[in-house]
């Protein structure tokens, strides 16, 4: 029978070897450290010996001197490498064309805006929105704005061969244009809503960028300019963009016209125009409680314009003379300068006019004054939400729309009346007139305002304007 021996455990060769340099080197690192320090207090002093703390220092000094040209060096590099990673992104983002207007649109696409309830919408650079980053434009294409582009940069490392603008800048968009009155006054009423915001009324513009669908305009309307240079007390400066990237010190950008903004807000923008408007035109307020009835007409024979111009001004005339202390004006929107258009509104209680651009000057005339409005033939069924905007500016700058009359009479169309391919016919038809109508209109909405006139004589309104 196999009997189990007894377990030994094995004694490893290696194990047993580094044991004992391990306790070689314990032994030998004390002594040689003995030795080398008596070595070093037996060797005589060097002919210009260094004091041990002026050696210190000076060692010292060369490693802060590298460490700081090696900092420096890195510093060069971040700095290029940030001015060099400044990514320009096209104006027009084509990929968001069917939604151009809406959401974040097309223009500046990747950015979105900064909006609290109730206020205008808009993008400040810089701005904790845009983590303290300036805006930069580069490009001055005026046919596709697919070829100008925008980006953000650090203050302190703008894109090489960039210029920095001081100042504020407005950088404007408009999905129409400039120079028609409506449609250009929709994209100014935003930076004067921004400008009345949180009493920033002492920030005033020193240049304007605008932009039609990403490209560069650099004018404006008369009238509108005329209008922003009263309200902002300076000149306005629209300047272009160059080839070259051009940054900016501050810089507000606006692309949504008067989306957003509330009713409120609206009118107390809208007073403030009417009122700088005034100053600015030395328009002094009405003493008596004359009844202004104005006429507002278009282009004699242009489009919208009445059929017959002499009749439909007769009658209005007509009424107007039958109310005591009626006054009846009649005016062309194409021959007023702005200082004649802003005193014409100012004595103007009762505008009459077809519908037009024309119709935006009501926001001067005195607030709770009424507006008579006419169509031609087709605009009832297939213009869509568009021929309401005047009942909108009515209700913003605090006017009353007394209503619409639309033509039933005019050219004739080879479609089904609510065909839209009937718009390209009836859009800038001649409108014809109903004296019995307009008539009974008219004494209407004469009654109204010399019992608003009552009640408004002897009160006191206030001549200061918001921002003064």
């Amino acid at each position: 029978m196999a009997m189990n021996k007894p377990y030994h455990a094995k004694q490893h060769p290696k194990t047993s070897y580094s044991f004992s340099i391990y306790l070689i080197l314990i032994i030998t690192c004390p002594i040689l450290f003995i030795l080398f320090q008596i070595k070093f207090l037996q060797t005589p002093p060097s002919s210009s010996p260094l004091p041990s703390w002026a050696f210190f220092n000076q060692r010292q000094k060369v490693i802060i001197n590298t460490t700081f040209n090696n900092l420096t060096k890195e510093l060069m590099v971040t700095k290029k490498l940030l001015r060099e990673s400044v990514i320009f992104l096209p104006l027009k983002d084509l990929r968001y064309s069917s939604t151009a207007q809406q959401g974040h649109t097309w223009f500046m696409s990747s950015m979105y805006d900064t909006h609290e309830e109730g206020e205008v919408q808009y993008q400040r650079f810089p701005s904790n929105a845009s983590k303290g980053k300036v805006l930069c434009l580069k490009g001055n294409n005026t046919h596709d704005g697919a070829w100008n582009s925008y980006a953000l940069a650090w203050p302190e490392y703008l894109p090489y061969n960039s210029t920095l603008k001081k100042g504020l800048t407005f950088v404007s968009y408009n999905h129409y244009n400039y120079d028609n009155i409506w449609h250009g006054l929709s994209s100014m009423v935003p930076f004067v809503a921004w400008h009345i915001k949180n009493s920033q009324c002492s920030r005033t513009p020193t240049r304007w960028i605008l932009y039609h669908w990403g490209e560069v305009r650099i004018k404006m309307g008369s009238w509108l300019k005329s209008l922003m240079e009263a309200t902002f007390g300076e000149p306005l400066q629209i300047e272009n963009i160059s080839n070259n990237a051009t940054c900016f010190e501050d810089a507000v950008v606006m692309r949504h016209n008067e989306g957003g903004i509330s009713r409120q807000k609206r009118i107390q923008v809208y007073d403030l125009l009417r009122c700088k408007a005034r100053i600015y035109c030395n328009v002094r307020e009405r003493k008596t409680p004359v009844i202004g009835m104005t006429m507002f007409m278009r282009v004699n024979n242009g489009p919208r314009s009445f059929k017959n111009d002499s009749a439909v001004i007769g009658i209005f005339d007509k009424e107007c003379k039958k109310m005591e202390g009626c006054h009846f004006i009649l005016a062309y929107s194409n021959n007023l300068t702005f200082f004649e258009l802003v005193r014409v509104m100012s004595l103007t209680d009762i505008l009459i006019s077809p519908h037009g651009a024309q119709l935006t000057s009501m926001f001067l005339m005195d607030k709770n004054s009424s507006v008579l409005e006419f169509f031609p033939k087709g605009w009832l069924k297939i213009a869509g939400v568009g021929q309401y905007v005047y009942h909108w500016i009515a209700s913003w700058s605090g006017m009353k729309h007394q209503g619409a009359w639309h033509d039933p009479d005019g050219d004739s169309c080879p479609y089904s009346d609510d065909d839209k391919r009937c718009m390209s016919i009836y859009k800038n038809g001649k409108i014809g007139y109903n004296k019995t109508y307009f008539s009974e209109w008219a004494r209407r909405v004469l009654n109204e305002v010399k019992i608003r006139k009552k009640e408004e004589l002897g009160s006191v309104t206030s001549t200061t304007c918001y921002c003064s």
